[in-house]
Protein backbone atom coordinates (compact mmCIF):
# COMPACT_ATOMS: atom_id res chain seq x y z
CA UNK A 1 0.00 0.00 0.00
CA UNK A 2 1.49 3.37 -1.03
CA UNK A 3 1.11 6.59 0.97
CA UNK A 4 -1.72 7.98 -1.02
CA UNK A 5 -3.44 4.92 -0.85
CA UNK A 6 -3.24 5.43 3.45
CA UNK A 7 -3.95 9.11 3.05
CA UNK A 8 -7.29 8.16 1.31
CA UNK A 9 -8.16 5.30 3.86
CA UNK A 10 -7.06 7.10 6.44
CA UNK A 11 -9.57 10.71 5.35
CA UNK A 12 -12.36 8.19 4.60
CA UNK A 13 -11.95 6.81 8.28
CA UNK A 14 -11.89 10.43 9.54
CA UNK A 15 -14.53 11.42 7.69
CA UNK A 16 -17.05 8.12 8.70
CA UNK A 17 -16.26 9.25 12.21
CA UNK A 18 -16.97 13.19 11.86
CA UNK A 19 -20.59 12.04 10.46
CA UNK A 20 -21.11 9.71 12.85
CA UNK A 21 -20.47 11.91 15.68
CA UNK A 22 -22.60 14.65 14.00
CA UNK A 23 -25.34 11.99 13.46
CA UNK A 24 -25.17 11.45 17.32
CA UNK A 25 -25.29 15.25 18.53
CA UNK A 26 -27.95 15.96 15.79
CA UNK A 27 -30.21 13.12 17.86
CA UNK A 28 -29.51 14.07 21.06
CA UNK A 29 -30.80 17.47 20.49
CA UNK A 30 -33.70 16.42 19.19
CA UNK A 31 -34.30 13.78 21.88
CA UNK A 32 -34.10 11.01 19.49
CA UNK A 33 -30.85 8.96 21.01
CA UNK A 34 -29.69 8.83 24.43
CA UNK A 35 -27.08 10.42 25.83
CA UNK A 36 -24.20 8.87 28.22
CA UNK A 37 -24.22 11.55 30.95
CA UNK A 38 -20.81 12.24 33.21
CA UNK A 39 -20.17 11.83 36.91
CA UNK A 40 -21.31 14.36 39.18
CA UNK A 41 -18.24 14.99 40.47
CA UNK A 42 -16.62 14.99 36.74
CA UNK A 43 -19.24 17.82 36.08
CA UNK A 44 -18.37 19.58 39.74
CA UNK A 45 -14.74 20.04 38.09
CA UNK A 46 -15.83 20.90 34.77
CA UNK A 47 -17.92 23.84 36.22
CA UNK A 48 -15.50 24.87 38.39
CA UNK A 49 -12.54 25.44 35.81
CA UNK A 50 -15.00 27.63 33.97
CA UNK A 51 -15.83 29.81 36.58
CA UNK A 52 -12.29 30.11 37.37
CA UNK A 53 -11.61 30.98 33.45
CA UNK A 54 -14.53 33.30 33.94
CA UNK A 55 -13.83 35.03 36.78
CA UNK A 56 -9.92 35.26 36.03
CA UNK A 57 -10.46 36.74 32.67
CA UNK A 58 -12.64 39.50 34.38
CA UNK A 59 -9.88 40.64 37.15
CA UNK A 60 -6.79 40.25 34.30
CA UNK A 61 -8.83 42.58 32.24
CA UNK A 62 -9.53 44.91 35.10
CA UNK A 63 -5.94 45.16 36.57
CA UNK A 64 -4.95 45.81 33.39
CA UNK A 65 -7.11 48.79 33.22
CA UNK A 66 -6.52 49.71 37.35
CA UNK A 67 -2.68 49.74 36.24
CA UNK A 68 -3.21 51.02 32.29
CA UNK A 69 -6.23 53.66 32.54
CA UNK A 70 -5.06 54.57 28.59
CA UNK A 71 -6.57 52.38 26.50
CA UNK A 72 -4.51 53.55 23.26
CA UNK A 73 -1.49 52.31 25.61
CA UNK A 74 -3.05 49.15 26.08
CA UNK A 75 -3.36 48.04 22.77
CA UNK A 76 0.20 49.63 21.95
CA UNK A 77 1.77 47.47 24.59
CA UNK A 78 -0.25 43.92 23.44
CA UNK A 79 0.97 44.89 19.80
CA UNK A 80 4.46 45.46 21.13
CA UNK A 81 3.65 42.11 23.33
CA UNK A 82 2.93 39.90 20.41
CA UNK A 83 5.46 41.57 18.32
CA UNK A 84 7.82 40.41 20.84
CA UNK A 85 9.13 43.95 21.01
CA UNK A 86 10.05 46.52 23.67
CA UNK A 87 7.54 49.17 24.01
CA UNK A 88 8.59 52.76 23.59
CA UNK A 89 9.45 54.73 27.03
CA UNK A 90 7.24 57.57 27.78
CA UNK A 91 6.58 59.63 30.34
CA UNK A 92 3.34 58.40 32.67
CA UNK A 93 0.79 60.85 33.77
CA UNK A 94 2.06 61.88 37.38
CA UNK A 95 5.89 62.53 35.47
CA UNK A 96 4.30 64.18 33.14
CA UNK A 97 2.34 66.52 35.34
CA UNK A 98 5.89 66.58 37.48
CA UNK A 99 7.20 68.19 34.48
CA UNK A 100 4.99 70.43 33.86
CA UNK A 101 4.95 71.81 36.89
CA UNK A 102 9.08 72.52 37.61
CA UNK A 103 8.88 73.99 33.59
CA UNK A 104 6.55 76.34 35.46
CA UNK A 105 8.01 76.74 38.68
CA UNK A 106 11.52 77.74 36.66
CA UNK A 107 9.69 79.82 34.45
CA UNK A 108 7.95 81.46 37.62
CA UNK A 109 11.21 81.82 39.40
CA UNK A 110 12.63 79.47 41.69
CA UNK A 111 13.30 82.45 44.29
CA UNK A 112 9.43 82.97 44.18
CA UNK A 113 7.28 81.48 46.70
CA UNK A 114 5.21 80.14 43.93
CA UNK A 115 7.99 78.93 41.74
CA UNK A 116 9.25 77.19 44.35
CA UNK A 117 6.57 75.28 45.36
CA UNK A 118 5.51 74.28 42.17
CA UNK A 119 9.17 72.55 41.52
CA UNK A 120 8.91 70.86 45.24
CA UNK A 121 5.40 69.38 43.88
CA UNK A 122 6.86 68.50 40.51
CA UNK A 123 9.59 66.66 41.84
CA UNK A 124 7.33 64.49 44.21
CA UNK A 125 4.88 64.29 41.05
CA UNK A 126 7.97 62.40 39.12
CA UNK A 127 9.00 60.04 42.29
CA UNK A 128 5.11 59.05 42.20
CA UNK A 129 5.19 58.28 38.68
CA UNK A 130 8.52 56.46 39.10
CA UNK A 131 6.60 54.60 41.98
CA UNK A 132 4.13 54.00 39.36
CA UNK A 133 5.90 52.41 37.02
CA UNK A 134 7.40 50.12 39.88
CA UNK A 135 3.92 49.59 40.77
CA UNK A 136 3.02 48.16 37.31
CA UNK A 137 6.29 45.97 36.56
CA UNK A 138 5.86 44.04 39.71
CA UNK A 139 2.20 43.60 39.70
CA UNK A 140 3.06 42.16 35.76
CA UNK A 141 5.51 39.78 36.81
CA UNK A 142 3.44 38.74 39.79
CA UNK A 143 0.19 38.84 39.51
CA UNK A 144 -0.79 39.27 35.66
CA UNK A 145 1.08 36.81 33.94
CA UNK A 146 0.64 33.87 36.07
CA UNK A 147 -3.19 34.34 35.31
CA UNK A 148 -2.54 35.21 31.39
CA UNK A 149 -0.32 31.90 32.03
CA UNK A 150 -3.75 29.59 32.93
CA UNK A 151 -5.59 31.32 30.67
CA UNK A 152 -3.52 30.27 27.45
CA UNK A 153 -2.09 27.76 28.97
CA UNK A 154 -3.76 25.59 31.65
CA UNK A 155 -6.92 26.22 30.29
CA UNK A 156 -6.16 25.61 26.79
CA UNK A 157 -5.03 22.19 27.79
CA UNK A 158 -8.21 21.65 29.74
CA UNK A 159 -10.16 22.37 26.84
CA UNK A 160 -8.32 20.51 24.42
CA UNK A 161 -8.68 17.26 26.21
CA UNK A 162 -12.63 18.48 27.10
CA UNK A 163 -13.23 18.24 23.27
CA UNK A 164 -11.42 14.95 23.24
CA UNK A 165 -13.79 13.48 26.18
CA UNK A 166 -16.94 15.03 24.32
CA UNK A 167 -15.83 13.20 20.80
CA UNK A 168 -15.20 9.81 22.90
CA UNK A 169 -18.48 10.32 24.39
CA UNK A 170 -20.23 10.55 21.11
CA UNK A 171 -18.29 7.65 19.50
CA UNK A 172 -19.81 5.76 22.80
CA UNK A 173 -23.05 6.95 22.06
CA UNK A 174 -23.27 5.89 18.46
CA UNK A 175 -21.67 2.54 18.79
CA UNK A 176 -24.77 1.51 21.48
CA UNK A 177 -26.96 2.85 19.17
CA UNK A 178 -25.75 1.11 16.40
CA UNK A 179 -25.99 -1.95 19.08
CA UNK A 180 -29.91 -1.54 19.59
CA UNK A 181 -30.38 -1.32 15.58
CA UNK A 182 -28.37 -4.62 15.17
CA UNK A 183 -30.05 -7.54 14.23
CA UNK A 184 -28.23 -10.22 12.52
CA UNK A 185 -25.67 -11.73 15.11
CA UNK A 186 -22.44 -11.45 13.41
CA UNK A 187 -23.31 -7.66 13.30
CA UNK A 188 -24.52 -7.92 17.06
CA UNK A 189 -21.20 -9.15 17.92
CA UNK A 190 -19.31 -6.56 16.24
CA UNK A 191 -21.09 -3.55 17.56
CA UNK A 192 -20.48 -5.55 21.01
CA UNK A 193 -17.16 -5.31 20.45
CA UNK A 194 -17.15 -1.65 19.35
CA UNK A 195 -18.89 -0.78 22.44
CA UNK A 196 -16.39 -2.09 24.79
CA UNK A 197 -13.54 -0.30 22.63
CA UNK A 198 -15.39 3.18 22.58
CA UNK A 199 -16.34 2.76 26.02
CA UNK A 200 -12.69 1.84 27.07
CA UNK A 201 -11.63 5.04 25.10
CA UNK A 202 -14.16 7.14 26.93
CA UNK A 203 -12.88 5.48 30.64
CA UNK A 204 -9.64 6.19 29.36
CA UNK A 205 -10.22 10.10 28.38
CA UNK A 206 -12.63 10.82 31.32
CA UNK A 207 -9.90 10.40 33.67
CA UNK A 208 -7.31 11.86 32.09
CA UNK A 209 -9.85 15.11 31.99
CA UNK A 210 -10.56 14.42 35.43
CA UNK A 211 -6.91 14.99 37.14
CA UNK A 212 -6.33 17.78 34.77
CA UNK A 213 -9.80 19.51 36.41
CA UNK A 214 -8.71 18.54 39.75
CA UNK A 215 -5.36 20.42 39.28
CA UNK A 216 -7.70 23.67 39.85
CA UNK A 217 -7.30 23.66 43.29
CA UNK A 218 -3.46 24.23 42.98
CA UNK A 219 -4.23 27.01 40.34
CA UNK A 220 -6.30 28.30 43.19
CA UNK A 221 -3.24 28.03 45.65
CA UNK A 222 -1.20 29.97 43.38
CA UNK A 223 -3.18 32.55 42.14
CA UNK A 224 -3.78 32.88 45.93
CA UNK A 225 0.18 33.88 46.69
CA UNK A 226 -0.30 35.76 43.32
CA UNK A 227 -2.37 37.96 44.65
CA UNK A 228 -1.11 38.28 47.90
CA UNK A 229 1.94 39.79 46.25
CA UNK A 230 -0.18 42.00 44.17
CA UNK A 231 -1.25 43.49 47.73
CA UNK A 232 1.99 43.98 49.03
CA UNK A 233 3.33 45.60 45.96
CA UNK A 234 -0.02 47.95 46.01
CA UNK A 235 1.06 48.59 50.05
CA UNK A 236 4.80 49.49 48.85
CA UNK A 237 3.12 52.06 46.48
CA UNK A 238 0.82 53.52 48.52
CA UNK A 239 3.10 53.90 51.42
CA UNK A 240 5.60 55.19 49.04
CA UNK A 241 3.30 57.84 47.94
CA UNK A 242 2.03 58.70 51.24
CA UNK A 243 5.77 59.49 52.21
CA UNK A 244 5.94 61.60 49.34
CA UNK A 245 3.43 63.33 49.85
CA UNK A 246 4.42 64.41 53.79
CA UNK A 247 7.49 65.45 52.64
CA UNK A 248 5.92 67.51 50.55
CA UNK A 249 3.52 69.06 52.87
CA UNK A 250 5.93 69.49 55.26
CA UNK A 251 8.05 71.39 52.45
CA UNK A 252 5.29 73.43 51.75
CA UNK A 253 4.65 74.31 55.51
CA UNK A 254 7.92 76.73 54.97
CA UNK A 255 5.33 79.13 53.25
CA UNK A 256 3.36 81.34 55.17
CA UNK A 257 0.11 80.14 56.06
CA UNK A 258 -2.20 82.79 54.02
CA UNK A 259 -0.16 81.01 51.05
CA UNK A 260 -1.45 77.65 51.91
CA UNK A 261 -4.78 78.25 53.36
CA UNK A 262 -6.67 79.97 50.29
CA UNK A 263 -9.19 76.94 49.82
CA UNK A 264 -9.82 77.33 54.22
CA UNK A 265 -13.08 79.51 53.81
CA UNK A 266 -13.70 79.32 57.48
CA UNK A 267 -10.43 80.94 58.50
CA UNK A 268 -10.00 84.14 59.80
CA UNK A 269 -6.96 85.09 57.85
CA UNK A 270 -7.89 86.66 54.33
CA UNK A 271 -6.48 85.30 51.17
CA UNK A 272 -4.48 87.72 49.34
CA UNK A 273 -5.60 88.92 46.21
CA UNK A 274 -2.83 89.85 43.67
CA UNK A 275 -3.63 92.66 41.66
CA UNK A 276 -1.16 94.37 38.67
CA UNK A 277 0.18 96.59 41.38
CA UNK A 278 1.55 93.98 43.34
CA UNK A 279 3.01 91.44 40.53
CA UNK A 280 4.98 95.19 39.87
CA UNK A 281 6.13 95.64 43.14
CA UNK A 282 6.90 92.07 43.83
CA UNK A 283 8.87 92.15 39.97
CA UNK A 284 11.18 95.15 41.86
CA UNK A 285 11.96 93.45 45.08
CA UNK A 286 12.18 89.58 45.51
CA UNK A 287 10.35 88.14 48.24
CA UNK A 288 12.54 87.71 51.67
CA UNK A 289 14.93 84.53 51.82
CA UNK A 290 14.55 84.01 55.85
CA UNK A 291 12.48 81.28 57.02
CA UNK A 292 9.02 80.89 57.91
CA UNK A 293 10.32 80.62 62.08
CA UNK A 294 12.81 83.84 61.75
CA UNK A 295 9.83 85.39 60.49
CA UNK A 296 7.27 84.43 63.03
CA UNK A 297 9.90 85.30 65.88
CA UNK A 298 10.19 88.67 64.68
CA UNK A 299 6.08 89.14 64.55
CA UNK A 300 6.33 87.40 68.11
CA UNK A 301 8.34 89.77 69.79
CA UNK A 302 6.40 92.63 68.06
CA UNK A 303 4.00 91.28 69.85
CA UNK A 304 5.44 90.76 73.30
CA UNK A 305 6.82 94.32 73.47
CA UNK A 306 4.90 97.40 73.91
CA UNK A 307 6.49 99.62 71.06
CA UNK A 308 6.09 100.13 67.51
CA UNK A 309 8.00 98.84 63.97
CA UNK A 310 7.70 99.77 60.90
CA UNK A 311 6.58 97.19 57.89
CA UNK A 312 6.64 97.13 54.43
CA UNK A 313 3.59 95.71 52.98
CA UNK A 314 3.92 92.82 50.07
CA UNK A 315 0.65 92.58 48.74
CA UNK A 316 -2.78 95.00 47.70
CA UNK A 317 -5.55 94.32 50.90
CA UNK A 318 -9.38 95.22 50.61
CA UNK A 319 -10.41 95.80 53.88
CA UNK A 320 -13.20 93.66 54.81
CA UNK A 321 -14.77 96.09 57.78
CA UNK A 322 -14.09 99.58 59.04
CA UNK A 323 -12.09 98.04 61.70
CA UNK A 324 -9.12 96.77 58.84
CA UNK A 325 -7.30 98.77 57.12
CA UNK A 326 -6.91 98.55 53.20
CA UNK A 327 -2.93 98.31 52.06
CA UNK A 328 -1.28 98.84 48.89
CA UNK A 329 1.83 96.22 47.83
CA UNK A 330 4.91 98.11 48.57
CA UNK A 331 4.16 100.89 51.25
CA UNK A 332 5.29 101.26 54.32
CA UNK A 333 3.56 101.65 57.49
CA UNK A 334 3.67 101.62 61.00
CA UNK A 335 2.24 98.59 63.11
CA UNK A 336 1.92 97.32 66.63
CA UNK A 337 0.05 94.74 68.86
CA UNK A 338 -2.72 95.54 71.01
CA UNK A 339 -3.90 93.24 74.02
CA UNK A 340 -5.83 90.26 73.36
CA UNK A 341 -5.56 90.81 69.30
CA UNK A 342 -6.03 87.42 67.33
CA UNK A 343 -2.04 86.11 66.35
CA UNK A 344 -2.28 86.69 63.04
CA UNK A 345 -3.10 90.11 62.99
CA UNK A 346 -1.19 93.52 63.78
CA UNK A 347 -2.92 97.12 64.15
CA UNK A 348 -1.68 99.13 60.97
CA UNK A 349 -1.56 102.86 61.18
CA UNK A 350 -0.74 105.21 58.17
CA UNK A 351 -1.19 109.03 58.83
CA UNK A 352 -4.44 109.03 60.47
CA UNK A 353 -5.79 106.00 59.55
CA UNK A 354 -5.35 103.35 61.21
CA UNK A 355 -6.87 99.56 61.47
CA UNK A 356 -6.42 95.73 61.56
CA UNK A 357 -3.58 93.92 58.89
CA UNK A 358 -3.14 90.64 58.61
CA UNK A 359 0.98 90.01 59.33
CA UNK A 360 1.16 87.64 56.52
CA UNK A 361 1.02 90.71 53.55
CA UNK A 362 3.63 92.13 56.08
CA UNK A 363 7.82 92.43 55.91
CA UNK A 364 9.29 94.01 59.37
CA UNK A 365 11.53 96.04 58.46
CA UNK A 366 14.85 97.32 60.83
Amino acid sequence: MNIMDFNVKKFAADAGTFLSRAVQFTEEKLGQAEKTELDAHLENLLSKAECTKLWTEKIMKQTEVLLQPNPNARIEEFVYEKLDRKAPSRMNNPELLGQYMIDAGNEFGPGTAYGNALIKCGETQKRIGTADRELIQTSAINFLTPLRNFIEGDYKTITKERKLLQNKRLDLDAAKTRLKKAKVAEARAASEQEVRITQSEFDRQAEITRLLLEGISSTHAHHLRCLTDFVDAQMTYYAQCYQYMLDLQKQLGSFPSTFRSNNNQSSSTPVPSVSASSVLASASASLPSVSNSVVTSGFSELKASSGSRKARVLYDYDAANSSELSLLADEVITVYSVPGMDSDWLMGERGNQKGKVPITYLELLN
